[in-house]
């Protein structure tokens, strides 16, 4: 487990690649430190199906966070991004069979794992939250429901669907912290229906359902936007040292 040299900046964050071995695979991550402020608190951030760790609108959300002070993280999940094989193309139609082959939920939440871990050895511990739509949640609830050092989580965009949908059934009780979920009214991907029966099945006494018109992909900015607000509102309950 070590920095890996691919390193670079935004306009409000410092960034770090990282590679960490889990369970005999390689796993590329990307640590955002804000350059103003001491880093108090980190998001996990998860991304969306056929996409990659640093895709625009994560890297939208680290802008977000590192101006309010925040570090983030966030790995490529099964078969996206640096972990794409080469003979296999990224296509929605393969994405079961890419989830499974990998290790599915189990194999998500040990990367996970072992990924703030790392962070945590190199940068401390301190309150951490979850952000992360559609595939970013069906990483993210298992996650969460899994590990106690998250303390918050933003959700949406995803429902009893998908290649994990047992899983996500089986955990969604065990998430109790507090939670943000967004959906889309039109969502031509996950059923409207699927993703209220998710929001309904989690275990948290403090959430709240964020529903909006349109399709999968076009949450509005200001949601987007809004869900940094949450997390930072909430995190602050969590002073350094206390994670």
């Amino acid at each position: 487990m070590a920095w890996n040299g691919k390193d670079g900046e935004t306009e409000h964050a410092l960034e770090r690649g990282f590679t960490i071995e889990v369970d005999g695979h390689a796993v590329p991550g990307v640590y955002w430190q804000p350059k103003q402020g001491t880093g108090d608190y980190l998001v996990l951030l998860g991304h969306g199906g056929g996409t990659h760790k640093k895709v625009g609108y994560l890297l939208a959300m680290v802008e977000l966070l590192a101006q309010r002070g925040i570090a983030a993280l966030s790995i490529d999940g099964p078969g996206h991004g640096e972990r794409v094989q080469q003979s296999r193309s990224q296509k929605i139609s393969d994405f079961a069979q890419v989830w499974h082959q990998a290790g599915g939920t189990e194999a998500v939440i040990n990367d996970w794992k072992a990924a703030l871990d790392f962070v945590e050895a190199e940068q401390g511990a301190r309150g951490t939250a979850w952000w992360g739509l559609s595939m970013g949640t069906m990483m993210g609830l298992p996650v969460t429901a899994s590990d106690e050092r998250i303390k918050l989580a933003l959700f949406g965009l995803m429902g009893e669907w998908g290649p994990n949908q047992e899983d996500l059934v089986r955990l969604a009780p065990a998430v109790t912290c507090p939670v943000r979920f967004l959906v889309q009214w039109d969502d031509e991907v996950v059923p409207r229906e699927a993703c209220l029966a998710l929001f309904n099945r989690l275990g948290s006494k403090t959430k709240t359902l964020h529903a909006n018109p349109g399709r999968h992909a076009a949450v509005p900015r200001f949601e987007m936007a809004a869900s940094i607000a949450y997390l930072h509102e909430r995190l602050d309950k969590y002073p350094p040292g206390s994670a």
